[in-house]
């Protein structure tokens, strides 16, 4: 028990140290550089580091302070304890490690894509661990405890837009810098959902058809997945049918949606991204 526990906590620091990595250098070698408005609480220490010149690892540890006591009920004692861990490698990482790298000077777009890419990939493998780099990543979580259905990439797109406009408004006051602030907080937000659910990512489809045994059975021949009937009555008719209902990946969904409508022009098809599909035939739970 205590060397799976060990061996637990070594691989989170290994995660910490490389996703810490991974976040210095998409705000120091890039964002810092090219005076780029950053997201997060980074984004607020950066703000500081412009104006007065402060290291950006310590001033994010000294705002974490009054954030974390104020979430710490929500998120519970074990990941808030986990988040220090996780703020005071990033942190060390950013002022230590960071600046022993070459800084980008080349095009400006390109340092965007590069602090959007590695960001988002450092907060994903990060939260991955059950953990975060506190600040706004505090309230991020917290909105997610609240509202598990709204997607991690979405709640990071809202609030560090905030942050980014801030920076832009007192730092910059440019509106090229406000431009790049909104690429990069796009990229981090669809790398976040890319990393953390893209993997197991698929469609799921409604399909209301007068040939509901038909068209299960031809999903089944077609892609080898297994359909479920929903019972439905029609408001206005209140004609009853079966709905099927149908999980699968992004190329299986094209071929079934040719398929249903060789057998039924005439079906009603909804076809919706899902984030993560779990069970029998995807990534067990």
């Amino acid at each position: 028990m205590k060397e799976k526990k060990s061996l637990t906590l070594g691989i989170d620091i290994a995660v910490d140290m490389i996703g810490g990595i991974l976040i210095a250098l998409g705000t120091y070698n890039f964002a810092a550089a090219a005076n780029f408005p950053m997201v997060g609480i980074n984004g607020i220490a950066l703000i500081f580091y412009h104006i007065f010149g402060t290291p950006i690892g310590l001033m994010a540890i000294f705002l974490n302070i009054p954030i974390a006591i104020g979430c710490f009920k929500i998120l519970g004692r074990s990941f808030f304890l986990r988040s220090i861990r996780t703020i005071v490698i990033t942190s060390v990482i950013m002022d230590y490690i960071a600046p022993l790298f070459p800084v980008y000077e080349g095009d400006r777009l390109l340092a965007a894509i590069c602090t959007g890419i590695l960001s988002g990939l450092g907060f994903a493998l990060i939260y991955m661990r059950n953990s975060s780099t506190g600040g706004v990543d505090f309230v991020m979580l917290s909105v997610k405890a609240k509202k598990p259905h709204i997607s991690m990439g979405k709640i990071t797109f809202v609030l560090d837009f905030i942050v980014v406009l801030i920076g832009t408004i007192v730092v910059s006051r440019d509106m090229d810098s406000l431009i790049y602030g909104i690429i990069i907080t796009y990229l981090i937000s669809i790398v976040l959902d890319k990393v953390m659910y893209g993997i197991d990512a698929g469609k799921l489809t409604l399909i209301i058809t007068d040939f509901p045994e038909r068209v299960a059975e031809k999903i089944d021949t077609l892609v080898g997945r297994g359909a479920t009937f929903v019972k439905a009555e029609g408001s206005f008719s209140h004609e009853k049918k079966d709905i099927v209902m149908c999980a699968c990946n992004n190329k299986q969904m094209f071929a079934i949606r040719n398929a249903v409508k060789e057998i039924d022009r005439h079906a009603f098809v909804i076809i919706m991204e899902s984030n993560e599909v779990l069970g029998e035939g995807f990534k067990n739970h």
